[in-house]
């Protein structure tokens, strides 16, 4: 299969475009679409044969659900039956959070195909950013099943050209909206009621929306402290995921490092002004914030330059710096932690 490529801008006008991924969505075919997250592996979510081949061609078991992405609220609630003690805090998430990064696990409606949920009673919804993924939805009529446009345990896709090295050749069309603005998977938050019966949400994934902005709207329970331990109702919550080919090794940036004769080591650092980063043994030095040690810009470069440094010829082992644990550092440090346990199985 040949895999096209079009170029779209969301500031002009692409209908046309929209209507040709949307017409190839409701014939059952795939098609990659830029989200302000990763890129998408778009599928018919009312369509099973078409999500079945989300699993196929991405390699993913089965029992790790997908994410339903939507126009608006309004189309969240046409799939979903959320409790009359939840809506009040699902319509504040809403209002505060969309369209954006924001994934919400909730009670299903039974339009929604099980191969889309794995069979689980609850479907995970998303209105995101990007106005292409929006725009097509809205065209098809129906909710869009979208994991990233990778292979499945690989490192997520924030370019058109990344989905291409992962998929090209076994899907018909990537549109190409350049790098996405976020470039890292949307939070996961499920709608519950804490111990003393009042709303809250169980974090499932950290993301771009950090914890202590939710807190401003509800309370949050952890897997492992307040709330039972995170089981896969719900995206990206394997203990080994988003693995670049090569050996990835978390190390503390300020702890002594001794390198083993004989291995090309490359080394991901948050700015490049760590003790670790001025040692002479790394082939490669990739900063994720040069100079400036911004959790925004490291986040938006993780997965590129996770990918590029897997792409070293003069690499056999990823060194990545451990990263502030606050804020966005979180949602990367889980990333990393694991790209780095998908390794250490091998």
């Amino acid at each position: 299969m040949e895999t096209r490529v079009i170029e779209i801008d969301p500031l002009e006008d692409c209908r046309a475009v929209y209507r040709e991924a949307a017409s190839l969505l409701q014939a059952g075919e795939l098609v990659a679409v830029p989200t302000e997250t990763v890129y998408g592996l778009a599928a018919d979510a009312f369509n099973p044969e078409a999500v079945a081949k989300v699993f196929a061609v991405k390699e993913r078991p089965t029992f790790d659900p997908l994410i339903c992405h939507l126009p608006h609220l309004k189309a969240v609630f046409d799939i979903t039956e959320v409790p009359d003690e939840l809506r009040d805090t699902v319509a504040a998430l809403a209002k505060e959070f969309w369209p954006g990064p924001m994934t919400l696990v909730l009670p299903r409606k039974s339009c929604v195909p099980d191969i889309v949920t794995s069979g689980l009673p609850t479907v995970a919804c998303r209105v995101p950013s990007h106005p292409a993924m929006r725009a097509i939805s809205r065209i098809l009529e129906h909710p869009i099943a979208a994991p990233s446009a990778n292979r499945f345990g690989h490192i997520s896709p924030t370019s058109a050209g990344a989905v291409l090295k992962e998929l090209g050749g076994a899907i018909p069309l990537v549109l190409d909206a350049g790098a996405c603005s976020e470039g890292l998977e949307s939070t996961i938050l499920m709608p519950c009621l804490d111990d003393k019966g009042k709303p809250a949400v169980r974090l499932l994934r950290e993301g771009p929306i950090t914890v202590e902005r939710i807190r401003r709207i509800c309370r949050v329970l952890k897997p492992g402290k307040n709330a039972p331990a995170a089981i896969p109702n719900a995206p990206g919550q394997l203990k080994s995921h988003y693995a670049p080919n090569k050996l990835l090794v978390l190390h503390d940036p300020k702890a002594p490092f001794e390198p083993q004769e004989g291995v090309r080591y490359g080394l991901i650092t948050y700015q490049g002004d760590s003790p670790l980063a001025a040692l002479d043994c790394w082939e490669e030095v990739m900063p994720l914030s040069p100079g400036s040690g911004r959790l925004a810009e490291a986040a938006v470069r993780l997965f590129a330059v996770m990918r590029a440094m897997d792409e070293c010829e003069n690499v056999d082992v990823i060194i990545a710096e451990e990263l502030p644990k606050t804020g966005l550092g979180c949602a990367m440090m889980d990333r990393l932690t694991r790209a780095a346990a998908q390794r250490e199985q091998h």
